[in-house]
């Protein structure tokens, strides 16, 4: 009789490791600009490098502070916080360096937060009249401490 208890055990474990690999979930990198939470999709995440030396650019956009050499790769650096119509930030010690479509960007950012796994589900659309928004979701996070706004990459760069 312990055996089939045992066994059946066996049985509802599985099914609840079935339906864990069965929930649609992407990691996301979550890091501060300014007083939001913004995350990116971990895949897209290259490196996150402090104390960077950015090389000022003229004649491009605010929000563009410079480029960076990255082991022989130049990488444009882009203020984030300036990017979304916040003020610009002082500090420019924290870069996270993401990968668009085999082009490397480094962001500007306050601060890492921390890396995530989100159900796809729980990620909600942003309203249909915020195309000038730099985001394509938001959700409240799993372990309550706030809300993360998932960063639209494809967006940051002005398609002129």
């Amino acid at each position: 009789m312990n055996d089939e208890i045992m066994f059946a055990r066996e049985d509802e474990m599985e099914a609840l490791n079935a339906a864990d690999d069965a929930v649609d979930s992407q990691k996301y990198l979550i890091f501060m600009a300014g007083h939001l939470k913004l995350g990116v999709a971990a895949e897209d995440v290259v490196e996150i490098l402090n104390n960077q030396v950015i090389t000022y650019l003229p004649m491009v956009p605010n929000f563009i502070r410079g480029i960076i050499n990255m082991r022989g790769q130049m990488i444009p650096i882009l203020d984030i916080c300036a990017r979304m119509g916040m003020e610009a930030r002082e500090d420019d010690s924290l870069v996270v360096v993401i990968n668009l479509d085999d082009v490397q960007l480094g962001l500007l950012v306050d601060g890492v937060d921390q890396m995530l796994d989100i159900p796809k589900a729980n990620i909600l659309p942003m309203p249909a009249n915020s195309t000038q928004m730099l985001v394509s979701g938001m959700c409240s996070l799993p372990d309550g401490s706030g809300t993360m706004m998932v960063l639209d990459c494809e967006q940051l760069m002005p398609n002129e």
